[in-house]
């Protein structure tokens, strides 16, 4: 790295297209403050013809690292060292330099678990989990469910192939399925996973019937606007634990800030609250 950016405040950033309206920066800079660390978090639109040149010169630019959104999740694996978690989901969205070497990782997985933990402690994580839509987001998911322990992982895709190719990328634990079978394995599960755009404001509605789950099921859905999302009422109204993608996007945050500025943070309830408050302005949602 150079010379300025070692003696300089630390900064960080978000590189992305789009990426203007990402609520990254309200909650780095929250830490930043709440822990008096001397440091900024930005963020960069990036083109994806742009994004080698850019990550290439991350630290001429005076960053100690950055956070990766769409599209650039997966062509930034070949520009740094990706770690396991990134290799086998396929996408990072966290880099950092280690002694020089610009370093990749995944933070959804353990936003994802670390949420589901907060959220719902007693979910049974060696238990049998169903979850649904078969991108990046569900990969991560399905990597932290095999790190727990997790008996089988059903996928359920309307492009089946697309399922599949997370079966295959996972092994036998991990089970495809077609969308019009997620009824017959739903009384089996402890967890379903929403890693869908349906129920997000703006998408079509997330139409299944949460009746066969068990008392004792928990229910996460990776939609953060609305707060709510329709399926996450369904298992509320039926007494069931939740967990929400709000959640998630505040724990995956953790351990970048870490790898940046050297201290964890800790997701608080004035932190959430601050983050909901913005989420509840009319404002167009970034991905």
């Amino acid at each position: 790295m150079t010379t300025s950016s070692q003696t300089a405040p630390r900064a960080a950033c978000l590189i992305g297209w789009p990426v203007a309206h990402s609520r990254s920066p309200l909650i780095h800079k929250y830490w930043l403050s709440t822990l008096g660390i001397a440091g900024d978090y930005r963020i960069e639109p990036v083109r994806p013809e742009d994004v080698a040149e850019f990550v290439m010169h991350l630290a001429a630019r005076g960053y100690v690292g950055c956070n990766v959104t769409i599209p650039h999740k997966e062509r930034v694996l070949a520009l740094t060292v990706p770690d396991e978690r990134a290799r086998s989901v396929g996408a990072a969205n966290t880099l950092w330099f280690d002694d020089g070497v610009l370093r990749a990782t995944n933070t959804d997985v353990e936003g994802f678990i670390g949420n589901l933990d907060a959220s719902a402690p007693r979910w049974r994580q060696g238990g049998r989990a169903l979850v649904l839509g078969a991108g990046g987001s569900s990969r991560a998911v399905v990597f932290g469910l095999r790190e727990r322990g997790a008996e089988r992982i059903y996928v359920a895709n309307r492009t089946l192939s697309r399922a599949q190719e997370l079966s295959d990328r996972f092994g036998g634990t991990v089970i495809a399925l077609p969308w019009s079978a997620i009824g017959d394995v739903m009384a089996e599960v402890a967890l379903l996973v929403n890693t869908t755009s349906l129920g997000m404001q703006g998408q079509g509605a997330l139409d299944i019937d949460l009746a066969p789950l068990s008392a004792e099921a928990v229910v996460a859905d990776l939609v953060y606007a609305p707060l709510v999302t329709p399926l996450l009422a369904a298992a509320r109204a039926r007494g069931l634990a939740t967990a929400d993608g709000l959640g998630m996007l505040l724990h995956q945050a953790v351990r970048g800030f870490s790898l940046w500025f050297g201290r964890t943070p800790q997701v608080t309830a004035e932190l959430r609250a601050l983050v909901e408050a913005d989420l509840l302005r009319p404002r167009e949602r970034s991905s």
